[in-house]
């Protein structure tokens, strides 16, 4: 038994608009087969995808997770700074200071995402999407290192960080203090090797909650982790 990571999914009021970003943003293409939402193709050696889910959840605090885009060199993350904006993204402050060598910026929904420096050697090889930054316990890698099969691939000072066997993207989480739930934010959807059921038995023998038999009228059974961050085990 076992689950793989369907997709990275956001909160959208306007899920075509911001895909539409984010599709401009890393020249994705649209996933036709979504029924929930839109997708695109993340085409990311991870094998998820990006998917746009219409909510009504209003942003309250700094997103929990957000992307970490990585650069090739100076220039090319200008370019990838200037590109966000001229699609509708925004600076952003989250305490980084002015000396800071990457740019956070915001999309048109107000979801923070980071630009990384060139020559970043802990992204190295990732990809465009070289992170999924969290905030977040050690023990909640922990349970998604156990719930994905994905192993650890940093484990220091209270911050973990686990990658798929494939490569691609790494998810990372930073730590206590944990941040307050934002409401709207981004989460993941797990699609279940074999039995839905018998995958969501495993997943709360491992320390998720559950917070609904049911979610958005797709069979889909939404889940907590450790953290009380929100996923779904999709039917």
């Amino acid at each position: 038994m076992g689950s793989r990571l369907s997709a990275i999914s956001f909160d959208a009021h306007h899920p075509e608009n911001l895909a539409r970003f984010w599709s401009g943003v890393m020249g994705l293409e649209e996933a036709g087969d979504s029924s929930d939402g839109v997708a695109l193709l993340s085409g990311n050696d991870a094998g998820y995808r990006l998917r746009f889910r219409p909510s009504r959840k209003r942003k309250t605090a700094q997103n929990r997770l957000h992307f970490d885009l990585t650069s090739s060199s100076p220039e090319n993350q200008r370019e990838t700074v200037a590109r966000a904006l001229a699609l509708g993204a925004r600076h952003a402050d989250v305490g980084q200071g002015p000396d800071a060598s990457h740019v956070v910026l915001a999309d048109p929904e107000g979801n923070e995402f980071c630009v990384i420096e060139p020559g970043n050697a802990f992204l190295a090889g990732c990809g465009f999407i070289g992170a999924l930054a969290c905030d977040g316990s050690r023990s909640v890698g922990y349970f998604w290192s156990e719930a994905l099969g994905w192993p650890l691939v940093w484990d220091q000072d209270e911050e973990t960080a686990i990658q798929s066997p494939n490569g691609g993207t790494k998810i990372t989480w930073g730590g206590p203090p944990l941040m307050p739930d934002p409401g709207k934010d981004l989460h993941l959807d797990l699609a279940p090797d074999d039995d839905q059921q018998a995958e969501v038995e495993r997943l709360l023998s491992l320390g998720a909650k559950r917070l609904d038999s049911d979610h958005g009228g797709d069979g889909a059974v939404l889940l907590a982790d450790p953290d009380g961050n929100e996923f779904r085990v999709l039917g």
